[in-house]
């Protein structure tokens, strides 16, 4: 999935929706816990009801990893579903790895080559030789996670060193490594004041939002300070959108929530391309 192919399923569907797949198997209806797969096929049927609405999913891998080898299946079914019914999709693996360089290595390659997730989310306090090896893979796209939505974001993320938060530096060292025209960003909704100096940075890069809807974060605002000429935003509800209902009809209670956020995102389309 190439950055231009991204931007054309947004247009295409007038939406820079994310739906998260997060699988807490306490939360999804009791009927799908008899399924040889209960996690497979609560996602399948989220997918089958929303693809047509969002240009991206996004499984947070703490949710699969916690069911141990039947949780990891259920996210190799999950993507592989994806790849094959929908390549339309961009995937992302919320996973927040970041380590030294040779296993940075074998962690994008378990995501890159093994799951063929198109993308991975990259914690970036070891520095470029943890980032890199990431970057390294062609037509594989990095998300550095760089001002994050919840409360202990302010612990490190905006404290000063020379007159500069944290976050900044993050964002313009970043710049400097090799194959960095592939990086996208997490920024949280709930911080969508500081999106305006974050675009002064980064202006052509994608931010991956998380935090619009249960976490508070309000779509308006962050299309207000984020978006640019190519969108170049990706907007993540999970909770809000697969827990919409837990009786059978979750599948069809998750596609009115993203339906009325897609419908949002288009009218934010409008008013800044002026259609």
């Amino acid at each position: 999935m190439t950055t231009e192919k991204l931007i054309s399923e947004i247009k295409k569907k007038q939406s820079f929706l994310c739906i998260g797949l997060d699988v807490d198997l306490n939360k999804i209806p009791k009927y799908l816990l008899k399924e040889e797969d209960p996690i497979f096929a609560f996602n399948k049927a989220i997918i089958d009801a929303t693809h047509h609405l969002c240009v991206a999913y996004k499984p947070n891998t703490a949710f699969y990893e916690a069911y141990g080898i039947k949780g990891w299946k259920a996210l190799e079914k999950t993507i592989k579903y994806l790849n094959e019914k929908h390549p339309e999709i961009f995937t992302i693996a919320d996973a927040k790895r970041g380590d030294i360089g040779n296993t940075s290595t074998m962690y994008a390659k378990a995501f890159f080559e093994d799951l063929a997730f198109d993308s991975v989310t990259v914690a970036p306090y070891m520095g470029k030789d943890s980032v890199e090896p990431f970057l390294a893979f062609k037509d594989k796209h990095t998300i550095l996670l760089a001002l994050t939505s919840n409360q202990g974001a302010f612990d490190f993320q905006t404290k000063t060193i020379d007159d500069k938060e944290v976050y900044k530096h993050v964002l313009e060292t970043s710049k400097s490594w090799n194959d960095a025209n592939r990086l996208m960003y997490v920024v949280g909704a709930t911080k969508a004041e500081y999106l305006a100096d974050i675009r002064q940075i980064i202006p052509d890069s994608f931010l991956l939002v998380p935090g619009v809807g249960a976490q508070g974060g309000n779509l308006h605002d962050v299309c207000k300070y984020g978006m640019n000429d190519s969108v170049g935003l990706l907007i993540n509800s999970s909770r809000g959108i697969i827990y919409a209902s837990n009786t059978e009809d979750f599948a069809e209670a998750s596609a009115t929530k993203a339906s009325e956020l897609q419908q949002e995102m288009a009218l934010e389309l409008a008013n800044y391309f002026g259609n």
